[in-house]
């Protein structure tokens, strides 16, 4: 994460001071708890996950878990001003709900008996492209760690997951927003 976290720094996409760390998010199929969170220099937020051993059944599983967070229903009570709003929306989506779903970016570090990070990453890519709301509702790309400190993360090292996506790399920038 600290890696991960001064990558973001050093390229001026987002303060090192603008991270909170798995904090929980509620959903109907129980907390949905990121790596971390961060504000983006342009004022988005973007959810990140760090893997180095997860898995593929439980980073598909969490990518499910991001799905169901951005589907839950509106909690809480609106007024005459405003309609009541899901936990996403009150907590990251402004004022006026201007603003569509987080990213959500995965980060392949290298780790021992482990495969490397640019198969796990392609292997991710295979399995979660077909996950009904990756690529419309849901904006999901990834990278490698060794890619994301070497290069900076406001570079190109950021590929999108979902079909229609090749293997381009592209800035944070320029990566598609979620509907």
């Amino acid at each position: 994460m600290v890696d991960t976290v001064i990558a973001f720094h050093q390229a001026e996409v987002a303060d090192h001071a603008d991270w909170r760390v798995e904090g929980a998010h509620p959903t109907p199929a129980g907390n949905l708890v990121p790596d971390g969170v961060v504000l983006l220099a342009d004022g988005a937020s973007a959810f990140v996950e760090i893997d180095r051993t997860m898995s593929y059944a439980r980073l598909i599983a969490k990518l499910e878990r991001y799905d169901a967070y951005r589907n839950a229903p509106a909690t809480g009570r609106g007024n005459a001003a405003r309609a009541s709003r899901s936990h996403w929306q009150e907590t990251y989506a402004g004022p006026h709900l201007d603003r569509p779903f987080p990213l959500v970016l995965f980060v392949f570090a290298p780790a021992p008996r482990r495969a490397a990070p640019d198969t796990r990453e392609a292997t991710f890519h295979e399995r979660a492209r077909n996950i009904g709301s990756v690529n419309y509702k849901l904006t999901v790309a990834t990278t490698t760690l060794p890619l994301l400190t070497k290069t900076g993360a406001g570079n190109a090292v950021w590929r999108v997951v979902g079909k229609g996506h090749g293997e381009e790399r592209r800035t944070l920038a320029a990566l598609p927003k979620a509907r």
